[in-house]
C-alpha cells in the first residue's frame, strides 16, 4: 500500500523569487519541454493528464534550469575561479553544461555509486571543462567532500536545492505548465531536496492559491516528510538510495521553508512500485525515465481520488536511466507486484525429490528463475535456494499449499529481509 500523508500549511514569508525573469535568463539554453496529454492515464485515472516532459531536457533533467540560473550571474572574478558542486547525477550534468557554455571551469563530486552513464554524460557536457571526483557511497558524503575542497580553494560552490537562484531556476518549469495549460488544476512534482517542488511550486501558487500541489518521495529516502514531521529539516540516519535522482538523508532549510508553505499534500511510493512504473512508461508509451522521473506518475493509484476529473500535470523530471539497471528494475518490480519469490528449500531425502517438486508443487504457468544449492561442504549439499516467477499473484497460496502438501520444507525469503539481502 501506498502511504499518503496530508498537511494543512500556514503561509509563511519567504525569499522573493522571479522565476519569469529567470525563463527569459534561460531562453537561449534550455528547451521549452512539452506538456503531452496521455490518453492510456487519463483514462485509467478519469482525468485529463498531462505528463511534462523533462526528460526531454538539453540535459535529460530540470537541473540545467537551475544551474544555469545560477552559475549566468556570478562576477567574472567568480567566474575565473571556477565552481564546485556536489551531485548524484542530473545537477552534475546541468552544471558541466553551463560551465561549458560560460567558459569557466568545474570540479563536480559524485557518489562512487553514480550510474555510470550519468558520470558518461557528465564529462561528455563539461567537454572538457569539469573534472569529476567520484567519493562517497551518498550524495550527503559526496556534498561534504565538496564544500571542503570549495573552501580550500576558494571557488563557488553551486548547491543542488538549496539556494534561492536555483531553486528560481527551477521554478521556470511551473511558468512553462500555466503557458501551455493556463487551467492546470493539479500539479504532483518528485522531491528529492526539493529545488523542483519549492521553485515549481512557488511560481505556481503565486499564479493560482487554488491550485492542488503534490510532492512525492521514494518511502525509502522521506527526507521532506521527515522535515514537515520534526518542523524543519533532519538528517536521516539511513536511506535506501535506489531512487538516486531523489534520495537525500536532509532536505534543505530554504526548500523545506518554500515546500511547507506551498504544498498540498506530501506522498511516498515504494521503490517496487516506482520500477514498475518506469517498466510501463517504456512498454506502452516508449517513455524512458530513470526512477526520479517515473515518482509522479507512480502515485497516482494513490492519489486518484484527488485528481479524478480534474486537468493534471505529473512532472517526469528526468530520462537517465543506465540500460544496465533495467534487470534489476524488471526484479524489484516482479517483487513488488508479488509475481518473485525466492526460498530455501529443503528437499525430503528420498529418491525423485527434485522432479515432484518440478511436477507436481509448481504450478502449469509457474517458472523457476533461479537454483542452486547452498553447500555445506566440499561433498555434500545442504538446502536450495529457489527462485520462481508466477504469471499471477493470487497463485501464491496455491503454490504454498502444494509444498506442504508434498513435505518440502521451506523458508520464504521476501518474507525476511535480511537472509533476502544476504543469499539474494
Amino acid at each position: 500500500m501506498i502511504r499518503v500523508t496530508v498537511y494543512n500549511f500556514i503561509n509563511m514569508t519567504t525569499v522573493k523569487l522571479d522565476s519569469e525573469a529567470a525563463l527569459q535568463r534561460l531562453a537561449n539554453v534550455v528547451k521549452h519541454t512539452p506538456l503531452e496529454y496521455n490518453a492510456r492515464l487519463s483514462e485509467k485515472y478519469e482525468c485529463e493528464l498531462y505528463l511534462k516532459r523533462e526528460d526531454l531536457q538539453i540535459v535529460r533533467s530540470y537541473k540545467l534550469r537551475g544551474a544555469y540560473n545560477m552559475i549566468s550571474q556570478l562576477t567574472d572574478e567568480e567566474l575565473s575561479r571556477g565552481v564546485v558542486c556536489a551531485s548524484a547525477g542530473n545537477h552534475a550534468q546541468g552544471v558541466a553544461f553551463s560551465c561549458k557554455k560560460l567558459g569557466t571551469k568545474g570540479v563536480i563530486f559524485m557518489p562512487e555509486i553514480t550510474p555510470k552513464q550519468k558520470v558518461t554524460q557528465t564529462e561528455m557536457f563539461g567537454n572538457g571543462s569539469v573534472e569529476l571526483v567520484l567519493v562517497g557511497d551518498t550524495f550527503d558524503d559526496c556534498l561534504l567532500e565538496a564544500l571542503a575542497y570549495t573552501e580550500a580553494h576558494k571557488m563557488t560552490f553551486i548547491p543542488p536545492f538549496d539556494n534561492a537562484l536555483i531553486i528560481e531556476g527551477q521554478g521556470t518549469v511551473g511558468v512553462e505548465i500555466l503557458e501551455d495549460l493556463p487551467d492546470t488544476e493539479v500539479v504532483i512534482m518528485p522531491i528529492g531536496g526539493g529545488g523542483l517542488a519549492a521553485g515549481t511550486g512557488s511560481y505556481l501558487k503565486q499564479q493560482n492559491p487554488n491550485i492542488l500541489l503534490a510532492g512525492v518521495e521514494p518511502e525509502g529516502a522521506p527526507s521532506m516528510l521527515k522535515a514537515f514531521e520534526h518542523g524543519g529539516p533532519v538528517t536521516l540516519p539511513e536511506i535506501n538510495r535506489f531512487v538516486d535522482g531523489a534520495s537525500v538523508k536532509r532536505v534543505g532549510k530554504l526548500t523545506y521553508q518554500l515546500c511547507n508553505e506551498v504544498l498540498d499534500d506530501m506522498l511516498l511510493v515504494p521503490e517496487g512500485k516506482v520500477c514498475t512504473t518506469i517498466l510501463k512508461l517504456y512498454n506502452e508509451d516508449a517513455i524512458v525515465v530513470e526512477p526520479a522521473g517515473a515518482l509522479s506518475v507512480a502515485v497516482l493509484d494513490a492519489y486518484k481520488d484527488k485528481i479524478k476529473g480534474k486537468k493534471v500535470v505529473c512532472i517526469i523530471s528526468g530520462g537517465n536511466n543506465d540500460i544496465a539497471r533495467m534487470q534489476e528494475i524488471k526484479e524489484k518490480s516482479l517483487l513488488y507486484e508479488g509475481l518473485k519469490h525466492y526460498f530455501i528449500v529443503r528437499f525430503p531425502q528420498r529418491p525423485g525429490a527434485l522432479k515432484l517438486f518440478v511436477n507436481e508443487v509448481l504450478g502449469p504457468h509457474d517458472d523457476i528463475t533461479r537454483f542452486e544449492f547452498i553447500k555445506k561442504t566440499e561433498k555434500e549439499s545442504g538446502p536450495a535456494l529457489v527462485g520462481i516467477e508466477l504469471k499471477a499473484a493470487e497463485d501464491y497460496p496455491a503454490l504454498l499449499a502444494r509444498m506442504q502438501e508434498h513435505r518440502f520444507e521451506i523458508v520464504e525469503l521476501n518474507r525476511d529481509q535480511t537472509l533476502f539481502e544476504y543469499l539474494v
